[in-house]
């Protein structure tokens, strides 16, 4: 079972079963579930994967809620599985000034690493949910769909790595089988089990949910796929994302969900609408990663916000130069330090817009490029002055292949204060190099914290933003 999408009234609770059944939820404010009030949600069966998810409403705010979820027979009622239990935190209320903490991370199970016991699985998720955050946010690459896994690996050191291996985690996915075969793997592991009945999540896709670099439109050359059309690729792909993870259904991925007074957290979409990888410097403003209607939403939802702090959740990073091959780029740049071109120009209008509205506290979290890095970008250093500085952090890989770091493009002004990247491309996550994020804004104070964290939980690297004064 997984919770997610937590709001300060409401949150999805997600289970799947091993049949046909109708799904069952309890919840109470008390651990023993005495007095707990039943929801009755809906038929899982073979159609959604024997996957389901029900909105719980009408809870209260900011508090530890408990949960219990079983599956009822449809032939014989009141025959129930064994239920298992849970709980989340419910986001404050819009006049709870309280502490909020979170996690942040992305790129689970990626080339060719998968759960070995040996090397304690997937440990990371036991130590975010030691800092007891109020919620995960997984920024993409929640699966790769593209990468198989082998049963054992030879290390530098001469060690060797003996994965997991599943059928669907045998060959890259193709199937809405294959696809549904991803996300079912990751929950083999206890750690991340332990960790979903207790830290509801946010999730946002990438590409490798996908295909490596994928975007709308796109024919595959690679030779290991059959079915070569991304469209069809992204469609099984996109329908697994949604049976197997506590996301909302319907509408678009892009959203903004609100953390009191404090805290309101924008989850941007950059592969729906993404335009095609090629030089990226072009001048025509209608292509892009987000799309006008998202870009729009997205500058007039930061406008409209008063919380303090407004995280926006970009599953590319800004300023890192992400490429796709020798000629073409992945992400938002591309190497130019000039003035905005390509891609970048979307966020150019962004940035601007938000400035001239006099938008504070704005903060970028990111994953992506497989190792850990605060990013300061400052008008000053810029190409473009029209916008006000800010930070963006990245963090990753949770459980993959660690490789970095990216060249830095110049446009925006970053300046790489930290960086901790591994020595060599594709270091193993016996060798260290993965990474979680963690922020925690204070209540009193309204300061926002930042910690770059190791594998262990260990802090590699922390600063302290103070509450931005309103312009």
């Amino acid at each position: 079972m997984q919770s997610g999408d937590v709001t300060a009234d409401s949150a999805l609770v997600w289970t799947r079963a091993d049949r046909p059944g109708r799904m069952l939820v309890e919840v109470s404010r008390r651990p023993d579930l005495r007095g707990a009030r039943l929801v009755r949600g809906p038929v899982v069966d073979p159609t959604g994967d024997l996957t389901g998810k029900v909105r719980l409403r009408g809870l209260p705010a900011g508090q530890r809620l408990h949960y219990r979820v079983r599956v009822e027979s449809l032939d014989r009622h009141g025959l129930c599985s064994e239920p298992l239990t849970g709980s989340f935190a419910t986001a404050p209320g819009r006049q709870q000034r309280r502490d909020v903490r979170f996690v942040w991370t992305g790129d689970i199970v990626g080339q060719g690493w998968g759960i070995s016991p040996d090397f304690d699985g997937l440990a990371i998720f036991r130590a975010m949910r030691e800092r007891r955050p109020d919620f995960f946010l997984c920024s993409g690459d929640t699966v790769y769909a593209d990468g198989p896994l082998t049963e054992s690996v030879v290390l530098p050191d001469g060690r060797t790595w003996r994965n997991l291996v599943t059928p669907e985690k045998s060959k890259v996915a193709e199937t809405l089988a294959e696809y549904r075969g991803q996300f079912a793997y990751n929950l083999l592991d206890e750690h991340l089990r332990a960790f979903a009945a207790e830290v509801p999540q946010i999730n946002q896709w990438d590409d490798h949910e996908v295909v490596n670099n994928w975007y709308p439109g796109e024919i595959l050359t690679d030779e290991r796929y059959g079915e070569k059309r991304v469209d069809v690729l992204a469609a099984r792909a996109r329908q697994a994302f949604h049976e197997w993870l506590p996301v909302p259904a319907g509408g678009p991925m892009y959203r903004k969900l609100s953390y009191g007074p404090l805290l309101d957290v924008f989850v941007l979409d950059m592969r729906t609408y993404k335009d095609p990888n090629d030089g990226n410097t072009y001048a025509d403003r209608n292509r892009g990663l987000l799309g006008r209607a998202q870009r729009e939403w997205l500058i007039r939802e930061l406008r409209a916000s008063r919380a303090t702090w407004k995280v926006i959740a970009n599953d590319l990073p800004i300023g890192v130069v992400v490429p796709d091959g020798a000629d073409a780029q992945e992400g938002v740049a591309q190497g130019d330090h000039g003035a905005p071109a390509g891609r970048e120009l979307e966020f150019a209008e962004v940035l601007r817009a938000s400035h001239r509205a006099g938008v504070t506290g704005l903060v970028f979290l990111t994953a992506d490029v497989h190792y850990t890095a605060a990013h300061h970008y400052d008008p000053a250093r810029a190409a473009v002055r029209d916008f006000s500085p800010f930070w963006e952090f990245v963090s990753g890989p949770a459980h993959a292949g660690a490789f970095g770091p990216n060249a830095l493009d110049g446009t925006f002004g970053p300046k790489a204060v930290f960086v901790h990247a591994p020595p060599r491309a594709n270091t193993s996550p016996a060798e260290g190099f993965q990474h979680f994020g963690e922020v925690t804004i204070d209540g009193p104070s309204a300061a926002l914290t930042v910690h770059l964290r190791d594998r262990s939980g260990a802090s590699l690297w922390t600063t302290t933003l103070p509450a931005p004064s309103r312009r």
